[in-house]
């Protein structure tokens, strides 16, 4: 399941949207380190698509795709030397596949600032900076452990120390690793240091229900000259923890009446969750029947076999062929038993990369 770690300075709002998205109960008080223990909550992927196929196909069940959300610690200066909570931290934010930073936007005099102000690129560059020292430890730790035997001529250690040379310096120089232009098998070998500025990030600026609604946005100006990772994963998304934490209380009607009231047209938690997906480069199947409709999430570029796989080992093992059709000719067809009927299904073999929205059935033998 696609996990999502909710991190930043203390006292930004990262409990309060926790809550606010998962509707977990996690406490969130006004005081530094009041996270300790990463809180952990299940949110289901909003998609359209789902219930129209489920009303469609006429389903006994539907089952939608979803997303873990993880509140971690706050963070402060000197983490990556131990302050704070910092080792706890950074050991629970090496475990998420993206990471969503939130970022404080607004003033309120009753709510403390662990730096004595609002001031968001100051808050991102030293949760940054922290992030990168770490990484740069565990470089530096593994170019000692190489270094010896590209010395003695070993032609995939002086590869590899190439890889961590250009890493190294990436990172002295300010650079995410996220920014590095890195080709695929480089990325492969990297990925079991776990490297923190590797992650792709959502920049979740927590802003004051005026800012969301407004045209102003002054508090989030200085975000939109962030750089953006080569591959466009970094995206800055606008949510006010205030609004998402009253939106929490109200029954599917109401929250829809509210957001209308506000001039918005969805929820944060869409927004985060949309986000978080591009940012992964995810995209969405289903699987529909007489007895369940259901959603799947994996990346942009697999292969039939591997997407029957994430159902059951034996699809994958015994994969034979995959039968596919569009959501959008699905849903203007009205039913499997009329895209049959006009030949709207395709067959589709072993090297068929899924697409999103595609609905598939599998046929395997083992």
């Amino acid at each position: 399941m696609l996990q999502v770690g909710i991190v930043g300075l203390p006292n930004v709002g990262k409990s309060s949207l926790f809550n606010a998205l998962t509707a977990a109960g996690a406490p969130a008080e006004n005081f530094p380190f009041c996270t300790v223990e990463p809180n952990m909550g299940t949110v289901a992927v909003p998609d359209p698509r789902l219930p129209r196929i489920h009303a469609l196909a006429g389903s006994a069940e539907m089952v939608p795709a979803f997303i873990r959300f993880v509140d971690i610690a706050g963070l402060v200066k000197g983490a990556s030397r131990g302050e704070g909570l910092g080792n706890q931290f950074l050991g629970q934010i090496r475990e998420v596949d993206a990471v969503a930073h939130v970022l404080r936007c607004f003033d309120d005099p009753d709510t403390a600032h662990v730096m004595g102000s609002v001031d968001p690129l100051r808050d991102l560059a030293i949760v940054e900076t922290e992030l990168a020292l770490a990484d740069l430890e565990v470089l530096e730790r593994r170019v000692e452990k190489v270094s010896k035997k590209a010395r003695s001529g070993e032609k995939d250690a002086i590869r590899e120390m190439d890889l961590l040379e250009r890493l190294v310096g990436a990172l002295s120089s300010g650079l995410p690793l996220l920014e590095l232009p890195l080709t695929p098998q480089e990325r492969l070998a990297v990925r079991p240091m776990s490297l923190l500025t590797m992650k792709p990030v959502l920049l979740v600026a927590n802003v004051a229900e005026g800012e969301l609604t407004g045209k102003a946005r002054h508090s989030v100006s200085g975000l939109a000259g962030v750089t953006p990772g080569p591959e466009g994963q970094r995206r800055v998304v606008l949510v006010s923890a205030a609004i998402e934490a009253e939106l929490a209380l109200l029954d599917p009607d109401e929250r829809q009446a509210f957001l209308g009231d506000m001039g918005l047209q969805e929820a944060g938690l869409e927004r985060v969750i949309r986000a978080a997906f591009e940012v992964l480069d995810l995209i969405t199947f289903f699987t529909t029947g007489e007895k369940q409709t259901r959603a799947w999430t994996t990346g942009r570029g697999t292969r039939a076999p591997e997407a029957a796989g994430l159902i059951h080992t034996d699809f994958q093992r015994g994969f034979i062929r995959a039968e596919a059709i569009g959501f959008q000719e699905f849903e203007s067809l009205g039913s499997m038993k009329a895209a049959r009927d006009q030949g709207a299904i395709r067959s589709e073999g072993r090297e068929y990369e899924v697409r999103d929205g595609d609905i598939l059935l599998f046929r395997f033998h083992v």
